[in-house]
């Protein structure tokens, strides 16, 4: 049925499936390098215990039948270096049978993780990066040309994604309306990056330029992408470039990235390709009558499941990136439907003093990525994934966040935990435990243009008091105590 492909998408699918490949790559190796401390046998919230109380109906995962440390290694690793074969052209150079083999083991490995890492892989990107994994399944490689349906499906799933978000701002925070947001947001967004602190101090009518411009980036562009060419080719054209223009002033994850990649299968046909001086496709075969019927039932699986995040789209009760299956398909995106106005940050310290006094000397613990040492430069990590301190930043919102995970996490650095410390940027205590730890909430705003050179620091910070008080381990019942701001 040749009225089912187009060849002329070519180009956008190759760079689609090859990107796509690289952030499942990310994701295993963030997954490989991370889970021992967090999801472990021995970390913070072990699989065992959740697969224990939660049905495999509820959290689909290859873990329900049986977990060790190594097993989880050994399916992180195999995703790894699966997704860098793919990345590479693996799954061009194989039949179109075996090429969906390799996509679809890529979707159930990373499916298996994401069901049973709780509030550690609770992140809408995640969500997106297994619809997006699956919809590639169907996408075909070099033996056919690009199915029509499944190019939609790719429109209808960025669609979500931005307008999502832009209706969640409209909805939510009057900063939004009222073209005042950026005035804060790169000051207190989770991970600053390392360009964040000039995106700060930019002027402030061009702050109100750059919400009008995500407005129309999340509210316009998105509805030209259902137009006839060359029209959807430059809304997906600009939506790249605001997104291009995230990855510059933020770290998140791999967030932008594959809502980059999603947009680039629009920016094709010929009158596009034509208009940019592509490379003209090559003449591809027809898709096998087995293909088109498989493409027709995952369509049709896609249409059913968009009744709820289309109802959620429509509604005044708005929520975001919520999975409306456990299969993690067709699901609901949106961020920073509110923006904090002020930075809070919680610093954890450790002493091996064996007496806590007034004149107890504390050593503070460096985090890789979230802001701690005002003289250090936020550094730059996405799309790796530091999960760590992304729930470092919602504990410094409120302890109901963190409550589940931040005393274990206190007992693991009273023990000297290799992994726990491996998320690590310093240790203060290299060659013995701390003999007690606390945490202290910080106030944090980016310094001035002449603090800066006056200081040449990043920040400044004012304390405002205690997040948690120092426990040591011979003190369980005041390490039992829940951990908040005073």
């Amino acid at each position: 049925m040749e009225w089912s492909t187009d060849s002329g998408y070519w180009l956008g699918r190759l760079v689609f499936q090859r990107g796509l490949a690289a952030l499942y790559l990310v994701a295993f190796l963030a997954a490989a390098r991370q889970f021992r401390a967090l999801i472990g046998e021995r970390g913070m919230l072990p699989v065992p215990y959740f697969v224990a109380r939660v049905p495999f109906r509820r959290s689909p995962s290859l873990f329900h039948f049986r977990y060790s440390d190594l097993l989880f290694a050994a399916v992180s690793w195999t995703g790894a270096a699966l997704a860098a074969a793919v990345a590479a052209g693996a799954a061009d150079a194989v039949p179109l049978w075996a090429s969906m083999v390799l996509w679809a083991v890529l979707w159930v490995l990373y499916l298996s993780i994401v069901n049973v890492g709780q509030i550690w892989y609770g992140f809408g990107w995640e969500s997106l990066l297994l619809e997006a994994g699956f919809l590639a399944v169907f996408l075909g490689n070099a033996d056919t040309a690009p199915p029509v349906l499944v190019l939609w499906l790719l429109r209808w799933l960025l669609f979500r994604v931005e307008f999502g978000a832009g209706l969640i701002k409209l909805r939510g925070d009057r900063c939004w309306r009222d073209l005042t947001c950026l005035h804060y947001h790169h000051e207190t967004q989770p991970m600053p990056g390392p360009l964040s602190w000039y995106f700060h101090h930019l002027p402030k009518p061009l702050h109100r330029v750059e919400v009008a411009a995500n407005h129309v980036a999340q509210l316009v562009l998105p509805v030209a992408l259902f137009t006839p060419q060359p029209v959807a080719g430059i809304a997906a054209a600009g939506i790249v470039l605001t997104q291009l223009w995230l990855v510059l002033s933020g770290n998140f994850a791999w967030l932008n990235w594959v809502t980059i990649l999603l947009a680039l299968p629009a920016i094709g046909g010929g009158a596009v390709t034509d208009a940019l001086s592509l490379p003209r496709p090559p003449a591809l075969p027809p898709a096998p009558a087995w293909f088109d019927g498989m493409v027709i039932a995952a369509t049709a699986l896609v249409v059913v499941l968009s009744y709820w995040p289309a109802r959620n789209l429509l509604s005044r009760r708005q929520e975001m990136n919520r999975s409306f299956n456990p299969l993690h398909l067709v699901n609901t995106y949106g961020a920073f439907g509110t923006i904090s106005r002020t930075r809070r940050e919680v610093v954890v310290e450790g002493t091996d003093e064996p007496e806590v006094t007034r004149a107890t000397v504390w050593r503070e613990y460096e985090f890789r990525g979230k802001p701690g040492d005002p003289a250090r430069l936020p550094p730059q990590f996405a799309p790796y994934h530091l999960r760590l301190d992304w729930l470092m930043w919602f504990a410094a919102l409120s302890s109901a966040y963190s409550r589940s995970w931040f005393l274990p996490f206190v007992e693991r650095l009273l023990v000297n935990d290799p992994a726990t410390l491996r998320l690590l940027r310093r240790n203060p205590f290299p060659d013995a435990p701390p003999a007690h730890v606390r945490a202290r909430l910080y106030e944090y705003r980016f310094t001035t243009r002449r603090e800066r050179r006056e200081t040449r620091a990043w920040w400044t910070r004012t304390l405002i008091g205690e997040h948690l008080p120092p426990v040591a381990l011979d003190e369980p019942d005041r390490a039992a105590r829940p951990a908040g701001p005073p």
